[in-house]
């Protein structure tokens, strides 16, 4: 059975990403990112899934780092889950949830719903957590204090905690990306035929003292048609100003266009990585199929 890790403990929507990838794999919770990303390097797993992006709060950089800088897994697949957060107290505190005086969760929850958190507990303290699933077990295991969770209706339910506070993010529009990792290229279950559309995500370095090497980057991409949904900036690490740029592309790699584009941009003096081409799938349009 394939094996594949995830960013637990149970309850997570990593979880539920993974299940939309995975509905028969064999599910094994990871307490970080990292360690999602080693499992599969040891052969722990075959495959792991890690959130990567957020539509309110952005990347999460840590994937992105460890990605570039630490283990450089290809990515085989994506999958987007609508991001619903609700406010959790310990049963006992369910009818005194206005006095919680903590709120736990994991950083990104919680700047997601900022607006929520300041407006209604300006004076509680905020814990970060690996993942809201983490969250919620802490406040079940510690019915002693009046502590609330920001996490999803299957953290609640999982860990015996009473939602009190549906729907606190900021935005309605709230999706996160998670991407499949693999150490080799193994077949996935998920039909290619239900995906929305296929990516090729791509790590580029610009040669140094060059101007317009950006401008000239992005044209290898606009006179082939190629439209890319997201273009970001991130630092090498190797000193200050020193950036790489990640570019995901919405075309698969195929014999022409992506390997056009690399030779043109490697003529040009910048260093290409291709890290996947993938098919990207939603939590919610498989629901419908």
């Amino acid at each position: 059975m394939t094996k594949i890790g995830f960013l637990g403990p149970k309850g997570t929507f990593t979880e539920m990403a993974a299940r939309t990838a995975f509905p028969s794999g064999e599910l094994h919770a990871c307490k970080t990112i990292p360690e999602c990303m080693e499992d599969v390097v040891r052969g722990a797993v075959d495959y792991c899934i890690v959130p990567i992006e957020n539509a309110i709060e952005g990347s999460v950089n840590l994937t992105i780092d460890y990605l570039v800088h630490q283990q450089a897994l290809p990515i085989v697949a994506e999958v987007v889950v609508p991001i619903k957060q609700h406010l959790m107290v310990h049963p006992q505190h369910a009818n005194a949830w206005q006095n919680v005086t903590g709120i736990h969760s994991h950083p990104q929850a919680i700047s997601q719903c900022h607006h929520f958190l300041t407006g209604t507990f300006p004076d509680a303290g905020h814990t970060f957590k690996n993942s809201t699933a983490e969250a919620a077990q802490w406040v079940k295991n510690h019915p002693e204090e009046c502590l609330g969770a920001i996490g999803n209706e299957a953290a609640a339910q999982l860990y015996g905690l009473e939602i009190v506070k549906w729907n606190v993010h900021d935005y309605n529009n709230n999706h996160t990306r998670f991407v499949v990792l693999s150490g080799e290229s193994a077949r996935l279950e998920l039909d290619h035929k239900t995906a929305l559309k296929n990516k090729t995500t791509m790590i580029i370095t610009l040669p140094s003292n060059f101007p317009g090497a950006l401008h000239q980057v992005l044209s290898a991409f606009m006179w082939r048609q190629i439209n890319l949904s997201k273009i970001e900036s991130r630092p090498t690490k190797t000193g200050l100003g020193n950036y790489f740029f990640i570019i995901d592309a919405d075309q698969v790699k195929d014999n022409v266009l992506i390997p056009g584009v690399q030779a043109e941009l490697e003529a040009l003096g910048c260093h290409v990585s291709i890290i996947g081409s993938y098919p990207c799938y939603s939590a919610e349009e498989r629901a419908r199929v």
